[in-house]
């Protein structure tokens, strides 16, 4: 058998999968390269769908919060992802083309939402700029972005079904914890997670604060979030919790900037 050629590092030789290796680096903590940074992700099931009356009041708020605060916005797509994941589905596309198409959607809202954040600075970025911020947020703009992970083709199998398990409340959590963000909020048109659908069972209850292992043992039928948000957080080495807060109740969003008791905080 050849000689490997080597380079002399720490790793040389090693296979990367190795468990001893992997827990010789677990003291080790990432650099937080936005620490003062706020992660807001505005839903377009949530919010953008809803048009003039709740989006118009959202962007003021965020406007006037971006004053003061360094400010990272990431959109959903809404109603129109369900309508091209139904023809998707319908016609046999992998998960992966589902991905591609799905982001293409959350796109046009970041466009618009960042149109209307004009006033304030509000300015279109995509995934490969997201290291460029710290002197972009320096600078006064307000970045927005759309929150489809860039996996695409290579989406993750879904485990169950076919609809791409990473979509934009995944993204806006991988984002926040890349670059080290103060707090990851997902603002949703309910006021935080629930025990049941409260769009559905008017009975339902809200709970104030859960931890991923507490949820998880739950098994809901359904979420005001994306499942696969909770393993996310549970390994996080940044963002040791997410608040889902109700983006049409004015003042929400500085609230749960500020650590005052609203919406639902789950925690790692």
């Amino acid at each position: 058998m050849s000689e490997r050629h080597e380079l002399k590092n720490k790793l040389r030789g090693e296979s990367l999968v190795r468990k001893g290796l992997m827990k010789s680096h677990a003291h080790i903590k990432p650099i937080r390269l936005i620490p003062d940074l706020h992660v807001i992700k505005i839903g377009g099931h949530g919010a953008m769908d809803y048009g003039r009356e709740v989006v118009v009041p959202l962007v003021e708020e965020i406007g006037e919060i971006s004053k003061d605060h360094k400010l990272l916005i990431v959109t959903g797509g809404g109603v129109r992802v369900r309508h091209i994941l139904d023809i998707g589905i319908d016609l046999g596309m992998p998960t992966g083309v589902l991905a591609e198409l799905a982001g293409k959607i959350s796109e046009q809202n970041a466009e618009m939402l960042a149109l209307l954040l004009s006033p304030w600075g509000g300015t279109r970025i995509n995934s490969e700029v997201l290291l460029e911020l710290p002197m972009m947020l320096k600078l006064g703009f307000v970045p927005v972005t759309h929150g489809t992970p860039p996996y695409g083709l290579f989406e993750h199998p879904p485990g169950t079904g076919v609809i791409p398990p990473h979509r934009t409340d995944t993204g806006s959590f991988l984002m926040a914890e890349v670059l080290g963000a103060q707090s990851c909020i997902l603002v949703k048109n309910v006021d935080g997670l629930f025990t049941e659908n409260p769009l559905v069972n008017p009975e339902a209850k809200l709970i104030p604060e859960i931890t991923v292992d507490e949820l998880l043992a739950l098994d809901m039928e359904d979420m005001v979030m994306e499942r696969k948000l909770l393993y996310l957080l549970k390994d996080a080495a940044n963002i040791k919790e997410v608040r889902i807060v109700n983006g049409h109740q004015r003042g929400n969003i500085i609230k749960a900037m500020n650590g005052a008791a609203v919406g639902t905080i789950i925690r790692a």
